[in-house]
This record gives structure tokens, C-alpha cells and sequence, in this order.
């Protein structure tokens, strides 16, 4: 099996702050999750590099006293450098669908699909509402780039049958807005 964790909920919002760790409440989400994956065969941890994914990482890193090894391409989606307003390009791309996405995008979702799919099994990663949706969407055939609304710390798992991944059950859902 392979486990996808949202990370916990953020001290900041999208918008608000390029890297924000957890809030109180977000460490607590981490701290609960860690407790539920303690009793799963995981033998490697991987994390996105943003600071809320390594933090909620590190709850159970430390629990189960495995490294957690940083994955660049498991990070949140990237903006455009022209993008003044990154809360609405975000809206409105959550709308579309991911052939509309501008090639910056589409370059993230490519090594995004590409890196999920080498992962070995008994995995648990780290990462964010996008890139989640990106894996669902893709193992579902959903053309969308909202499939699903995970909740923080919700754990989305994954089945390697040969060499293909299937979905065995998306994360518990929440409405998350763009904050």
C-alpha cells in the first residue's frame, strides 16, 4: 500500500504566505494521523519540502522513528510567475480541468504522475490538496483538477497490482476554501 496524507491545517493561508507551518490545530491533526498510520507496515516516509507537509511528516517520523525523506516532486502545485493574485488563479484552476493548466503545470503534474507511480510499496507521503487531486484524478480517469476535497491529515490509499496503481479509498472530504 501506498498512503497519500494531506498535511495538517496550516498557520497561514494560501495566499497569505508562501510557506507557513502548522497551527496548534494542525499539529494536533499530525499528531492524531501519526497515531492512526503507527499501526500500518510503513517502511519509508516521504514528505513534500513545504514547511506544513514536513511538520506533519515529523509527528510520525518521530513516532515511528523512520527518516522522513524529502520529495521535491510531491510538493505543492506551482505558480505561475506572472500570477499577481494567487488566490483566484488557484480558484479558477480548481474549476478547469488539467489540460487548460498553463505547461509550467503540466510539466509539475507529468513528474508529479511520474514519481508516484516509482514508489515502492508499504510508503507513506506527505503532500497537498493539488497534487492528491492530481493522483485521484489520474488512477480515476477524471479529466478535472478538483476531484475531491481532502481533509487535512485525511490518508488517501493506493494498491500496486503488477505495475499499475489503483485507488483503494480517497481521504476523508472537507469544503476547503482558497484562503
Amino acid at each position: 500500500m501506498i498512503y497519500f496524507v494531506r498535511h495538517g491545517e496550516a498557520a497561514a493561508g494560501w495566499g497569505e504566505h508562501p510557506d507557513p507551518g502548522l497551527s496548534d490545530k494542525g499539529w494536533i491533526q499530525a499528531e492524531a494521523v501519526a497515531k492512526r498510520l503507527i499501526g500500518l507496515d510503513i517502511q519509508q516516509v516521504f514528505t513534500s519540502p513545504m514547511a506544513r507537509c514536513q511538520e506533519t511528516a515529523s509527528a510520525f517520523a518521530d513516532l515511528a522513528t523512520k527518516p522522513a525523506v524529502i520529495e521535491p516532486n510531491v510538493t505543492e502545485i506551482p505558480t505561475p510567475g506572472d500570477v499577481a493574485d494567487r488566490r483566484t488563479w488557484l480558484r479558477n484552476l480548481m474549476a478547469g480541468e488539467w489540460v487548460d493548466t498553463p505547461d509550467l503545470v503540466q510539466n509539475w503534474h507529468r513528474d508529479l504522475l511520474s514519481t508516484v507511480s516509482e514508489l515502492p510499496d508499504n510508503t507513506v507521503v506527505f503532500s497537498h490538496f493539488i497534487a492528491i487531486n492530481a493522483i485521484v484524478g489520474h488512477l480515476s480517469g477524471a479529466p478535472s483538477v478538483t476531484v475531491f476535497r481532502p481533509n487535512y491529515c485525511s490518508v488517501t490509499t493506493l494498491e500496486r497490482q503488477g505495475t499499475e496503481l489503483t485507488l483503494v479509498e480517497r481521504g476523508d472530504s472537507l469544503e476547503t476554501r482558497v484562503l
